[in-house]
């Protein structure tokens, strides 16, 4: 299975018992680390933000839901960790909550002759971001966005 399906499936999977425990699924990612299969999940929660035991909690949670959705086939590495200063933003609701804050983003297909944009975000207006960069104000769909990322 391909690693964009792969992401979508873990979503799927692993959100609804996150919010049950009271955590945010920010992003989840898959890459190789060693030749191993990694997924790496992010969470967070409202407040204080998330802890190291909460990411325990959370991984003890994971593990035996991966195993008998027989989600990967053999041997992976599962990291969960917090969003950090740079985090991910994926949802909607997260484009929304930080308007005005600076932004890296990485689209699929090039935006005016560009994959790769850095300014502030200035709103989320229906399906496009709106991010500005200089004098220039751009536009981009959420469908096209294949990385966002806070640049604090």
């Amino acid at each position: 299975m391909e690693t964009d399906a792969l992401v979508r499936q873990a979503w799927l999977l692993l959100e609804p018992d996150l919010q049950q425990l009271g955590f945010e699924l920010v992003e989840v990612e898959m890459s190789r680390h060693a030749g191993a299969p990694l997924l790496r999940i992010y969470i967070d929660k409202e407040g204080s933000g998330i802890t190291m035991d909460e990411c325990t909690q959370a991984s003890r949670m994971m593990d035996p839901l991966l195993d008998s959705a027989d989600f990967l086939d053999g041997r992976y590495m599962l990291e969960v960790s917090s969003p950090g200063i740079s985090r991910p933003l994926r949802k909607p609701a997260h484009f929304e909550r930080y308007c005005g804050e600076p932004v890296r983003v990485e689209t699929r297909a090039p935006v005016v002759g560009r994959s790769r944009f850095r300014g502030i975000l200035r709103a989320l207006d229906g399906d496009l971001i709106r991010i500005q960069m200089g004098n220039v104000e751009v536009a981009l769909h959420l469908e096209n966005i294949k990385k966002a990322r806070l640049d604090l």
